[in-house]
């Protein structure tokens, strides 16, 4: 069914990550990659061009750090804000907090199991009406 499917961008300047999560979440019936950006400029664009339900997003993307994309992403004006999960190597605490306080639901630090994030997009994609 067309409405249990999650369209999702990935966002990471990583290219592997981007292509691992890609191949991975791509086996998934109920999830469509819309997108890839590797930097914040990308993100910003494919977001207003592809409207997609969910923004997996690196904090430390190239060329604009996560944390500018996610306060850029709170002024664009779209009918509907995409959710965000944030990814980073760095865990601080100060960076968890602000990736909260721009609107990112789950914050996942790097490494992490795959099946973790595919859990965390079904949760999301259990919310989206």
């Amino acid at each position: 069914m067309e409405d249990s499917i999650i369209n999702i961008i990935i966002a990471d300047s990583n290219k592997d990550y981007c292509s691992i999560f890609n191949e991975y979440l791509s086996l998934q019936n109920d999830i469509i990659v819309s997108g890839i950006a590797n930097s914040g400029v990308e993100t910003l664009k494919l977001i207003e061009e592809k409207k997609p339900q969910l923004v997996i997003i690196d904090i430390s993307i190239t060329n604009s750090l996560g944390l500018e994309v996610l306060e850029s992403l709170n002024t664009i004006k779209l009918n509907k804000k995409p959710s965000k999960i944030a990814l980073s190597s760095y865990g601080q605490n100060k960076i968890v907090q602000k990736s909260i306080s721009l609107g990112v639901i789950y914050f996942i630090e790097k490494p992490f199991d795959i099946e973790v994030l595919l859990k965390k997009i079904r949760e999301i994609k259990s919310l989206i009406k």
